[in-house]
């Protein structure tokens, strides 16, 4: 017990100084990006949240594909999460126009039952699993208590989620339609979720925004992609200065 208590006691007093060479090394990278590129960062980061995410289940069409992303920046939602089983997740870069590299992005295609593992990882953080279906649900989107950490589950616009995904899903949602045509399509079924749960969000005292750590991390994430093959010299720089 007392090693126990002494090597948390060195952990505690590492992270602020973790924190504040990470915190160094984003001031340093983020001299080599315009200015107008930096108050975006500080702007956009105060709007992105991880409350709500998205979970893409075989999507195939790349121009769905891309439009989702799209949606997903657009509504400040952080995290998108890429199940392969069947297909392989193909964004079109005309459609997407830049947004991959905003959002953090997981793809699950190594294992048989990549859905599952995809859930049970949305688990462990938190989250409860609303897999969304054009027919019989649980609720609508306006009765979906959005004050839960949402995982957001969207499958094919032909075929929808599979079996395995609604059946271990927590909750499925719907999105009330009253034309002739039974579905939406896959992107501005998206859309609509995103915005209108966002929206109940920014309006309401739930905890919605990122932590400071969480905020720091996405900004470095964005420097670095902002500055491509230059990273890696410029990180080296900062770090040989910091051995001086």
């Amino acid at each position: 017990m007392p090693r126990f208590v002494c090597r948390s006691a060195e952990i505690m007093r590492t992270m602020p100084d973790l924190h504040s060479e990470r915190e160094r090394l984003f001031e340093y990278l983020a001299q080599f990006v315009t200015e107008r590129r930096r108050h975006l960062f500080e702007d956009r980061v105060q709007h992105r949240t991880r409350h709500v995410t998205v979970v893409l289940e075989d999507i195939y069409q790349s121009h769905n594909a891309s439009a989702c992303l799209r949606s997903c920046d657009c509504f400040g939602v952080q995290d998108v999460h890429i199940i392969e089983n069947r297909y392989t997740f193909s964004p079109n870069r005309d459609i997407v126009l830049g947004a991959m590299q905003w959002l953090t992005v997981t793809k699950y295609n190594q294992r048989e039952h990549n859905t599952r593992e995809c859930y049970q990882v949305l688990r462990d953080r938190g989250y409860r699993i609303v897999a969304t279906s054009p027919h019989a649900a649980d609720c609508t989107l306006e009765q979906y208590d959005f004050r839960q950490k949402t995982a957001l589950v969207f499958g094919t616009e032909l075929e929808g989620i599979s079996e395995v995904a609604r059946r271990e899903a927590d909750e499925i949602l719907c999105i009330p339609l009253y034309g002739f045509t039974e579905s939406l399509n896959i992107s501005v079924a998206v859309a609509v979720c995103l915005h209108h749960l966002t929206w109940k969000l920014r309006n309401s005292d739930v905890p919605w925004p990122l932590s400071d750590e969480e905020k720091l991390t996405i900004k470095l994430d964005w420097v670095r992609r902002s500055l491509g093959k230059r990273r890696e010299a410029l990180e080296r720089q900062f770090f040989e200065q910091q051995r001086r």
